[in-house]
């Protein structure tokens, strides 16, 4: 009937020499476009096996720093608010005691005003007596 072709009995070796021109290209590409310090680690990268195990290092070293950065927010965070509480209370008690004080010197100023009233009374008194 119909026979097979010979494609697909071979290894696709055209797709793996199409895919080791353009990772040379872009190898080409990293050595025009990259620096002589970072030429190194790039040789690295290709010693240590690649980009995955780099990128899983970033990958966890990035978590890590997310990590700490987060906690470090929320202990300035739960201390500025601590803080502004601390602010609130001492306000407070400022507040209520200088309302007292100033009940107690409207009660003493009453007091004033009633003897300067019987003062008043008693010079007027004193004046019709004479």
């Amino acid at each position: 009937m119909e026979r097979p072709s010979l494609e697909f009995n071979q290894p696709d070796t055209h797709e793996e020499g199409k895919l080791y021109v353009v990772d040379s290209l872009n190898n080409l590409n990293k050595l025009n476009v990259c620096p002589a310090e970072s030429q190194r680690s790039l040789d690295e990268e290709e010693n240590t096996g690649g980009t995955e195990e780099s990128m899983a290092g970033n990958n966890t070293r990035n978590q890590f720093l997310f990590f700490v950065t987060f906690i470090l927010t929320l202990t300035v965070s739960l201390a500025l608010v601590s803080f502004v509480i601390f602010l609130i209370f001492q306000t407070r008690n400022e507040v209520d005691q200088i309302s007292s004080r100033l009940l107690s010197e409207k009660k003493n100023i009453e007091e004033l005003k009633k003897l300067n009233n019987i003062i008043l009374k008693h010079l007027n008194q004193s004046r019709i007596m004479e």
